[in-house]
């Protein structure tokens, strides 16, 4: 009888970790790191990976909480352009099919000079 309970706690185990760990959604910017120096010449790319969660349909692009950039491809880089001189926040959020931020997020913030 031990062996059929552990063998059911198994499979319900089992079963129930990878949709747990599939529903968890993840925004990573890869590039430009975390307090990056970019001379204001200089064109900037956002390399990103994105995990949807269960609510997730794809993801914006923001710089400076300005017009957002609509990304539908989970991973690559897209080109943000020059940056004025000063600091910035770049920021990369999941959103649903309505636009709506899910929650996951990432952010990083650079200077030109």
């Amino acid at each position: 009888m031990r062996i059929f309970y552990a063998l059911a706690a198994s499979i319900v185990l089992g079963c129930y970790v990878p949709v747990a760990l599939a529903a968890d959604a993840s925004v990573t910017i890869s590039s430009p790191q975390e307090g990056a120096k970019i001379s204001p010449k200089t064109e900037v790319n956002v390399t990103y990976e994105i995990v949807l969660g269960p609510n997730g349909n794809h993801a914006h692009l923001y710089v400076d909480n300005g017009e957002p950039v609509i990304l539908r491809a989970l991973k690559g880089s897209h080109s943000v352009g020059t940056l004025a001189p000063g600091k910035h926040q770049i920021c990369l959020k999941e959103v649903n099919k309505a636009h709506t931020p899910t929650g996951a997020q990432a952010c990083v913030n650079v200077s030109t000079e």
